[in-house]
């Protein structure tokens, strides 16, 4: 069977779910066993946050490895790679709302104000929302593909902040070597877009008039 047979597959999006499962599969067992070393609350909410990155990088991947590999059929995993970013975003929300702040809605809110790397992870939250709720095909059709795809641009912005929020966090503790890698594979995704967008504003359309030298 082929790459693209494999992709194409209705297995290939169960296969997806179930790994994509996994990292939470063993937060629960840590939390079960009581295997999350001295500190399980920071170790629960430093590591949905890690995952959170690691799907937004894998969800941008999606695209470049699609064009680049020449395997369309990638696109069909997009959207549920964006929905386990959400999913995870959520845990670390969770994460910190209840065990930091014991689900004191007026400290959270205090907190958010006080600190600014909580303001942007939670800004990125709020950014994140409207795309996980229109990431349904009755969603693109009620606000329409163009409008679609400008909210869904919303992304890199997320993107930007998620590595914001990352590097504010690291710095009391001066430790910026996990956030450098991070940043790197997002910058490289995101400046392939930015290539793949000039290319096609400079490439000649078809409704353009051919262009003559000019004799003097």
């Amino acid at each position: 069977m082929t790459l693209v047979k494999l992709l194409l597959s209705p297995g290939a999006k169960v296969v997806l779910f179930v790994t994509a499962l996994l990292p939470f599969a063993w937060l629960v067992y840590g939390v079960a066993t009581d295997n999350l070393g001295a500190n399980p609350a920071e170790y629960l909410i430093r590591s949905t946050g890690d995952w959170t990155l690691r799907f937004l990088c894998i969800t941008l991947s999606v695209t470049p490895l699609r064009v680049i590999s020449g395997t369309p059929a990638l696109a069909r995993f997009r959207r549920m790679l964006g929905l386990f970013v959400y999913f995870y975003v959520v845990l670390h929300l969770l994460s910190y709302s209840w065990f930091d702040m014991g689900f004191d809605v007026a400290d959270i809110a205090k907190d958010i104000a006080k600190r600014p790397f909580i303001l942007v992870g939670f800004t990125a939250f709020l950014l994140l929302t409207p795309l996980a709720a229109t990431s349904f095909n009755r969603a693109v059709k009620a606000i329409g593909a163009k409008r679609w795809q400008a909210l869904h641009k919303l992304v890199y912005v997320i993107a930007g902040l998620g590595i914001l929020h990352f590097f504010w966090m690291r710095a009391g503790k001066q430790d910026f070597a996990e956030v450098a890698v991070y940043a790197a594979i997002l910058a490289l995704l995101l400046g392939w877009r930015a290539v793949q967008w000039l290319r096609k504003r400079a490439a000649p359309r078809a409704s353009d008039p051919p262009r003559f030298p000019v004799r003097g």
